[in-house]
């Protein structure tokens, strides 16, 4: 049985799409860190900041929903946070089974001092709006096409 070497011997990953996201996951992910460090945030916290500093208290699930997070992902971290004093989480009066969860007063400060968190991220290293807003649109084009919502 013949084997095909890979067309690039260098990076055996270079085809991978997959690959490529989940690298270009990982340098965001490092660009973010020390813009979030003196605020104490990680990313993922830093995200349901801006998700409840956007949409407002909501139950658990839609805010999984909209974190691509799954609730036993998000469950610990919510409680991480709720034991620092950034957000409340209760239960719905009208469905005891539906938790809320909303940013405490601690943690709407904060999610204010985090705005300027996208500015300081496009310093320059960035700068290509138009390019980056339709890498953005082709991104959420891939997650419909792969059945996710966008």
């Amino acid at each position: 049985m013949a084997t095909h070497p890979h067309p690039d011997p260098v990076d055996p990953f270079a085809d991978y799409l997959c690959f490529s996201l989940y690298a270009a996951n990982l340098a965001v992910g490092r660009r973010y860190k020390p813009l979030l460090d003196p605020l104490d945030l990680t990313y993922p916290q830093y995200l349901v900041l801006v998700a409840l500093r956007e949409t407002g208290a909501q139950p658990v699930g839609a805010l999984g929903d909209r974190l691509c997070l799954e609730t036993n992902t998000l469950t610990p971290l919510l409680k991480r946070m709720e034991a620092a004093g950034l957000v409340t989480r209760r239960r719905n009066p009208a469905d005891e089974r539906v938790v809320l969860v909303g940013l405490s007063a601690k943690g709407a400060d904060l999610a204010e001092r985090a705005r300027a968190v996208p500015a300081q991220l496009m310093d320059g290293r960035m700068a290509d709006i138009p390019r980056l807003s339709a890498l953005n649109a082709e991104l959420k084009a891939l997650r419909a096409a792969l059945g996710e919502p966008a």
